[in-house]
């Protein structure tokens, strides 16, 4: 067993990343208090697109109920004789794969579920099915002789093999039929804040441009924004084995994701009213650890929650004390355990390490340039995964 560990303290400005279904920013009761939340969901999404928007080479995916839309656009592409036939051809294909009926939605063939496939897989099915379209266009019309054909074409092996980085991370999940599902490689925790928050509103006006010119009074609108600003724990995990088997047992790309994945996690930002407030921030403190026993959030630092720190009677903030909360945490698990990283690094700015002995945040190592502690934990997971596999 090998996991990658990603925590991060992060502080987040006036901010609403992720609403609930009445526009305020989501929250949830921890350790009796009431604490900012960014869901899972919402940090998969934006590191899903910064893994692929960022990284060369990795092959992009797509989670789409429109697959039988663009399935059909990739066949026409390919052949473009086949006219109306490449959307029965398409219609037919993902019902045959996925089990998916595909209702028609304003003119359109669409899913009754997501489904996720990576942009290399979707060239190969259409690979498949040119190879032998005479064959395709014989059956297509029954159900039945069309499902042999693709059984007998392999087209399953297609969409079970090859997946993109994205779909190897998050898992695919096709209730239809279980034997096209993907384990989740990672998993990602509801950030939540360090301490206690409490909602906060912008009440704003904006000003009509035509009224402003005549000289006439009063807002074109008026409205109220909820709000809230916090110190986030952030926590995500990666298990490398699986990652590896979802990969086709290619170990060295298997490392590369995993890494390339921490830093993604990392630096994204979900889009929620970015536009408005520009919360555009990156973590101020950061934990890689390598562990071969099992995942282990830290988010237990913070039950109690953390309380403002004051210097010379003036408030100083959230930050120092997380880390130092999260540390300690860090060190006394380990020890009431009996457990440690099989690596670790950290990555902090100066101002944490001075508040601690000669620079250091006892327990942690010395703070490093993060792509530093990135190339550092790609030799770690490399090492590891050699020993286990001799």
């Amino acid at each position: 067993m090998v996991f990658l560990d990603v925590h991060a303290i992060q502080p987040v400005p006036p901010a609403n990343i992720n609403r609930d279904e009445n526009g305020s920013p989501k929250t949830a009761l921890y350790g009796g208090a009431r604490r900012m939340r960014v869901s899972s969901q919402a940090w998969k999404r934006a590191a899903r697109r910064e893994l692929e928007l960022a990284t060369a080479g990795f092959q992009a995916s797509q989670r789409t109920k429109r697959l039988p839309e663009i399935l059909a656009a990739d066949l026409l592409e390919r052949e473009p004789q086949l006219g109306n036939r490449a959307a029965e051809i398409a219609d037919a294909t993902v019902t045959a794969l996925f089990g998916a009926k595909t209702p028609k939605k304003n003119g359109r063939a669409v899913t009754e579920f997501l489904l996720f496939l990576g942009s290399a897989q979707r060239v190969r099915v259409v690979d498949v099915l040119l190879q032998d379209v005479e064959r395709v266009l014989k059956t297509v019309d029954n159900t039945k002789e069309f499902t042999r054909t693709i059984n007998e074409f392999k087209l399953r092996d297609v969409v079970n093999s090859g997946h993109p980085p994205a779909v190897a991370l998050f898992g695919r999940m096709i209730a239809t039929d279980p034997t096209m599902n993907v384990d989740a490689a990672c998993q990602v925790a509801h950030a939540i804040s360090t301490h206690a928050v409490e909602a906060q509103f912008d009440y704003y006006t904006a000003v009509d441009d035509v009224d402003e010119a005549a000289d006439e009074t009063g807002a074109g609108m008026i409205g109220t924004i909820e709000f809230n600003a916090a110190t986030m724990y952030r926590y995500a995990t990666v298990d490398v084995r699986s990652l590896i088997d979802s990969l086709d047992g290619d170990r060295a790309f298997a490392t590369d994701v995993a890494v390339e994945f921490a830093r993604a996690f990392l630096l994204s930002m979900p889009t929620g009213k970015r536009a408005t407030f520009a919360n555009n921030t990156r973590p101020d403190f950061v934990l890689l650890s390598v562990r071969t026993d099992q995942p282990v959030s830290l988010v237990g630092a913070f039950e109690r929650p953390v309380l403002a720190e004051r210097y010379n009677g003036e408030v100083v903030g959230y930050v120092g004390r997380s880390v130092s909360a999260l540390a300690r945490y860090y060190r006394e698990q380990d020890a009431l355990y009996g457990t440690a990283p099989a690596f670790h690094t950290a990555s902090y700015p100066a101002w944490l390490g001075d508040e601690h002995d000669q620079g250091e945040i006892r327990g942690l190592p010395i703070s490093q340039p993060l792509p530093d502690g990135f190339a550092a934990t790609r030799d770690a997971l490399a090492r590891l995964i050699g020993i286990e596999h001799e």
